[in-house]
């Protein structure tokens, strides 16, 4: 069976209060339009929630102006909370996710005249790319970067998740799984030095390796026309410190980046490849989960050199206009064919409006 890893359909935040969280998303990053938004048990992920089954809501959530998703969790069987710990660039797991703008300038302007909590001032990333930080209520720290790449028009100022920032603790350990085997094997820069654009988060004077990588064979099936052109951003703390692991001790589902999800075809000879490579499935649905009535998909969970959690996610159906009924199924559609314009145009009927 042939197979493909698209890239990345998703970053996933684990937040106390999904309702408040997702007006918020909605607000400042133009994520309104869900896929699914359900309550169900999460079997799935016992491994990483104290070996018990935990029911949780969650609804992924996207830009139609262009982007990946969101998946915005919230456990209920358990309240969601922050870390004890104060967490520092350098320690290990996802620290920063990436939103996508047309115009730095105008997204500034828009988020601080809607007192959302922007980090100081318009910057330039390591490849003089205009941008800025702000954070979301529950603290989560995120990175609004200029994109010329859209694939609708639409009034709000940034679209959606378009990469993420990873602190791993040996780059080149972490390239193999990210680079060799997910696909993002071209380098934008890998620089290592003090850097200006973080002085704002509180990192002025600290030594760090950054590599942003993107895939050098951009994918074109699924929902690549939307999401566009995606990265990560691998950072290694050159120090003596001990790096601290993000999510060691803590629940999925607890506040934070909880996983960064990818969107693939062919799920078991992926499976096989990874295991091959050292980087075997730690829980899989082994067959097709439900996520609500009209969604269904196969979903695994793999881990990086330092534990970060990578999901993999083959879609065979998920809902067109839900309230309608309308669905599509695409487990037998060709790997390298997109889906068509008019059904993705036609999400925007599910809109959820403020």
């Amino acid at each position: 069976m042939a197979n493909i890893i698209n890239g990345i359909q998703h970053l996933g935040v684990g937040v106390p209060d999904l309702e408040a969280s997702w007006a918020w998303y909605r607000k400042f990053f133009g994520l309104d339009i869900p896929f699914f938004n359900a309550e169900a048990p999460a079997p799935l992920m016992q491994i990483y929630t104290n070996n018990e089954v935990i029911t949780k809501r969650a609804a992924m959530i996207f830009n139609l102006k262009g982007g990946c998703a969101m998946e915005v969790v919230q456990p209920t069987s358990f309240k969601s909370t922050h870390a004890k710990t104060t967490f520092q660039l350098g320690d290990l797991g996802i620290y920063i996710g990436h939103i996508k703008t047309p115009n730095a300038n105008t997204a500034f302007d828009y988020f601080n005249q809607n007192n959302a909590d922007v980090i100081g001032d318009i910057t330039t990333t390591p490849d003089n790319i205009p941008a800025f930080y702000v954070k979301d209520p529950n603290g989560l720290l995120f990175l609004v970067i200029e994109d010329k790449e859209w694939y609708r028009k639409e009034k709000h100022v940034t679209g959606g998740i378009v990469g993420c920032t990873i602190a791993v603790s040996d780059i080149e350990k972490s390239m193999k799984l990210y680079a060799d085997l997910l696909g993002y094997n071209h380098k934008l820069y890998d620089k290592t030095s003090t850097f200006k654009d973080y002085e704002s988060i509180g990192e002025r004077n600290k030594t760090l390796r950054r590599v942003k990588l993107i895939q050098k064979n951009q994918p074109t099936g699924g929902f690549n026309q939307v999401g566009g052109i995606t990265h990560i951003e691998l950072v290694q703390e050159i120090s003596d410190r001990p790096k601290l692991k993000i999510y060691e001790g803590r629940k999925w589902g607890d506040v934070g980046f909880v996983h960064l999800g990818f969107d693939v075809r062919g799920m078991q000879e992926i499976g096989k490849k990874l295991e091959q490579e050292g980087f075997g499935f730690t829980c899989d649905t082994k067959n097709v989960l439900s996520m609500g009535d009209s969604t269904k998909v196969h979903c695994t969970y793999i881990e990086d050199p330092d534990g970060t959690l990578i999901e993999m996610i083959e879609v065979y159906k998920i809902p067109i206009i839900e309230k309608l009924g309308l669905n599509l199924n695409v487990e037998k559609s060709p790997l390298e064919k997109p889906l068509p314009n008019w059904l993705l145009k036609a999400l925007r009927f599910s809109r959820v409006k403020d």
